[in-house]
């Protein structure tokens, strides 16, 4: 009897051994090697470092591995996700809502110029409904509002992190974000948007700053997270707009007078299509 029951006790000890090998962690979040081995490959990095355009011809060459990694997006469960601390969310969503855009540019590339290109006379390409995440189908501007729900993450910066497939938008990095260093990624984005000088600029000769849409468009986005205006934001990044002295100074006390640049809405891509 004796040998019974310490011979079934062994099957049950083996038999949880291997269940708790083949789980997988409900927490993980998604490998992103594959992402940034793709915008490793496809993401040019141009203007003096603050910009960059898309070889869509090598995403699509390589859309395979572009599809199982938005298929693992996919997968990931609303459980999951809440599941993980807030920068990991919003590296998650980050990554998602980038990948997905190159997707919705490859389904009619190289037949477009621009993303608005996309879409139809009742529905803007923000808006169509062509991607699962968490369980839900969903769109590129409901993944946007995600990131941007109060008292949720209030950070302005994912606006240099997210990406429209148009000139006008801060670049697309050439990496995936990660939630253990996804501070630090934000910081550099939100630079590498100020700094460029095609979208940002200030002139002195009219104490103007002349800025990219994105700040009037989202305006009420950069009270938060620190800053109780626009301006104090601004103010903060100042030395990355200007080098000119005492603009932050001037920023911060209203100061300056800001414009709104035209918004460029052309395809990011390496070459016309």
């Amino acid at each position: 009897m004796q040998r019974v029951v310490t011979r079934g006790c062994a099957i049950v000890c083996g038999l949880l051994s291997v269940s708790a090998m083949c789980a997988v962690p409900t927490t993980a979040t998604p490998d992103t090697a594959a992402w940034d081995g793709l915008l490793q490959r496809h993401v040019k990095v141009v203007g003096d470092g603050h910009a960059s355009r898309v070889d869509y011809a090598g995403m699509r060459a390589d859309r395979d591995t572009l599809d199982r990694y938005t298929d693992a997006l996919s997968k990931i469960t609303q459980a999951q996700f809440k599941a993980w601390d807030k920068p990991a969310q919003m590296a998650f969503l980050i990554n998602a809502y980038n990948a997905f855009t190159v997707k919705l540019i490859l389904t009619k590339w190289p037949q477009l110029k621009s993303i608005k290109d996309l879409g139809g006379w009742l529905s803007s390409p923000w808006k169509l409904r062509f991607f699962t995440l968490l369980g839900q189908r969903t769109t590129l501007d409901e993944t946007e509002t995600k990131l941007r729900e109060p008292g949720q993450y209030d950070d302005p910066r994912i606006h240099f992190a997210i990406n429209c497939a148009s000139i006008g938008c801060p670049m697309l990095q050439a990496h995936a974000y990660h939630g253990a260093t996804l501070d630090a990624q934000l910081d550099q984005a939100t630079d590498d948007f100020l700094a460029d000088h095609s979208r940002n600029r200030y002139d002195a000769s009219k104490n103007v700053l002349m800025l990219s849409k994105i700040f009037d468009w989202y305006a009420d986005d950069f009270s938060r997270r620190g800053s109780s205006s626009l301006n104090k934001f601004l103010a903060a990044h100042a030395t990355q707009i200007s080098t000119a002295p005492g603009l932050s100074v001037r920023i911060a006390n209203g100061d300056v007078k800001i414009e709104y640049l035209p918004y460029d809405w052309q395809l990011n891509t390496v070459q016309p299509p």
